[in-house]
């Protein structure tokens, strides 16, 4: 079988139809019972002219459609972008201007792709699409008014989704309960295509809420999840209960690891095996704990595939920065050739993360090269933000930085310089720039200062700013 999405499908359906896939809110479906549901929306698809190669913009919910709608999508061969739902509308016509896609899937218009008459299945069958194909391009950061578009491949997709039962030793007994967002690599790949590589199944959460989270894995019967982000340290903040362990939940593969005493204080209250490993849009295969093995506070070891052996390689270059090398590396930024180039050299992908290696050949994480701040389970670009808050009057120059959180990961804070004579109202800057970016782009410290540090070519010269919480500075955004 080559190795695309559709065919990977088309045989979980063909040996395991009766079986239970997915569940979402109310809603099982088999595996049988979504194709249906996939074909028929590929049927609509096919009637707005949507077919191989073009690039189709969808706001993904975390609903079983807009599952349905990217199987769909990979049925007919088109190449799925798949964006925040929550973006601002700045944010949204951003991308399209961007893809100039052939066709938008929103919430107003996804329930009728499945309208289409579809008499005993689609007999054309899939799109005759190969596995080095693009099959998605995912958002991540990127510069002012353009993200850089991850073009990433059917054989990534469907090699992560074979690894993944795998490196995490489930099998067709297993539920994996996903919350993460379907615009991102994680729940596609690891969640949905893992399940379907072990005839397993799947429960859509929409959306990671804490205080509800074990009573989901409890009401779907769920034995595996993945975080990402602070999402173990919010639940372990919520009120303690005497049955939090009282829960199906085996196994739980997040990363960067917790620290030991940290990592055991979690597996002791919810009654779970944690598993930390490493992976990013770049490429699916990063690093993962060996079989057997407990190194903690590390990110593990080349990620491998169950059959066809050693196929991922990691090495650290001169600047400490980890490079993978692998078959399922991305083709590149999507029309973003110089980047590209910085990231893909000779075989190996940058991966703009510093490590240290071990003696084991385990990988301990250090620190991220490239100007991004990872917030709440997101990356985001500074200049993004710094473009949006100097569009406001009161605002001549901004400098935006991560800053240590208490949840893990960071969180955002912006050194503002004011116009002359024009009143400053932290609250009202913090509405502004909540009006033209996503909620997690959205500082939540602010520090008024009378000019920036610049370098003497005139760059902003962040590495002298303070990163430590200081009196000058505001919190507008509450805990």
């Amino acid at each position: 079988m080559k190795r695309t999405i559709p065919l990977m499908f088309r045989a979980a359906v063909e040996d395991a139809g009766d079986r239970t896939w997915l569940l979402a809110g109310d809603d099982t479906y088999t595996y049988a019972s979504a194709f249906d549901r996939v074909l028929r929306a590929a049927a609509g698809l096919r009637e707005k002219g949507v077919g191989k190669g073009d690039r189709v913009l969808v706001t993904a919910r975390n609903t079983a459609d807009y599952l349905f709608t990217w199987l769909a999508l990979m049925e007919v061969g088109a190449v799925q972008v798949a964006i925040n739902p929550a973006g601002t509308e700045d944010e949204f016509e951003g991308f399209v201007r961007q893809v100039d896609p052939q066709h938008i899937v929103t919430d107003n218009e996804v329930g009728a792709l499945f309208d289409a008459d579809v008499d005993d299945g689609d007999t054309r069958g899939p799109a005759d699409v190969d596995p080095e194909d693009v099959a998605v391009m995912i958002p991540t950061s990127g510069t002012t008014g353009r993200s850089k578009l991850v073009m990433q491949t059917h054989l990534a997709y469907v090699m992560a989704g074979e690894g993944f039962p795998y490196w995490m030793q489930l099998t067709a007994d297993d539920r994996l309960m996903t919350s993460l967002p379907l615009f991102h690599i994680n729940a596609p790949a690891y969640t949905t295509l893992g399940s379907v590589a072990a005839r397993a199944s799947m429960a859509l959460l929409p959306g990671f809420s804490a205080r509800s989270f074990i009573d989901d894995a409890r009401r779907y019967d769920a034995t595996e999840f993945n975080s990402i982000g602070a999402m173990l340290e919010i639940l372990m903040r919520q009120p303690e209960r005497a049955d939090d362990a009282g829960n199906p939940l085996r196994r739980c593969y997040t990363g960067p690891s917790p620290t030991k005493e940290r990592q055991e204080e979690i597996e002791r209250r919810f009654g779970i095996e944690i598993v930390c490993g490493y992976g990013l849009s770049e490429s699916p295969y990063g690093l993962m704990w060996r079989h057997g093995t407990r190194p903690f506070g590390t990110l593990g070891s080349p990620r491998q595939h169950p059959t066809l052996g050693t196929v991922n390689e990691a090495r650290v270059n001169g600047d400490g920065e980890l490079e993978l090398r692998n078959p399922v590396i991305m083709k590149g930024y999507y029309e973003m050739p110089d980047e590209t180039a910085a990231a893909l050299v000779d075989g190996w992908l940058r991966t703009g993360d510093l490590v240290t290696e071990n003696e084991d050949g385990t990988y301990t994480f250090v620190g991220r090269k490239k100007e991004v701040i990872r917030r709440r389970g997101e990356n985001l670009s500074p200049a993004e933000v710094e473009a949006a808050l100097e569009r406001h009057p009161a605002v001549v120059e901004a400098a935006v930085v991560g800053v240590p959180s208490d949840l893990s990961e960071e969180d955002v804070k912006a050194f503002i310089v004011a116009a002359s004579g024009v009143p400053l109202d932290l609250d009202e800057i913090r509405d502004f720039a909540a009006q033209h970016l996503a909620r997690f782009k959205v500082p939540r410290y602010f520090e008024v200062v009378d000019e920036l540090p610049h370098t003497p070519t005139g760059r902003l010269a962040k590495h002298q700013l303070p990163l430590e919480r200081t009196s000058e500075e505001v919190d507008v955004d509450g805990p």
